[in-house]
């Protein structure tokens, strides 16, 4: 289901909570919505539709990702960014990684760690960020 993007600084400024097998669903929304988004989006958190669970979606292009529980585990290479969010209105500076290692469920709740670089590493920092209530 599309669901609306959530802009109210407060909520997404929560902290959100684990994801269990209960919350699926929610993967399934962030898919559509993202699609729905597609020409001006390349990944989301679950709190940004109105879940505060800990569950993100990035675009890879040919495929999107999702990851429940994600946690930065390794960064490397500091660097500023400027992003834009479907949350937020304008662009913001952040310091991000060039390089992150991640560790994460998928949607059959089974455990990975991936490595990601560049523009994509950019994405999961920004949405890992939303899960922490952090405003970028």
């Amino acid at each position: 289901m599309i669901r609306p993007i959530v802009r109210d600084r407060f909520l997404l400024s929560k902290k959100a909570s684990s994801a269990t097998k209960a919350d699926l669903t929610i993967a399934q929304d962030l898919r559509d919505t993202l699609s729905a988004h597609r020409n001006n989006c390349v990944g989301m958190a679950a709190n940004m539709i109105g879940f505060p669970k800990r569950i993100i979606i990035v675009s890879l292009g040919f495929f999107d990702l999702v990851m429940l529980n994600p946690v930065i585990t390794e960064k490397k290479e500091t660097y500023k960014a400027e992003e834009g969010c479907l949350s937020l209105a304008g662009v913001r500076t952040a310091t991000r990684y060039q390089r992150i290692s991640v560790r994460y469920q998928d949607e059959e709740l089974k455990w990975h760690t991936q490595e990601f670089s560049g523009q994509t590493a950019q994405i999961v920092q920004h949405e890992c960020d939303h899960l922490e209530g952090i405003l970028i």
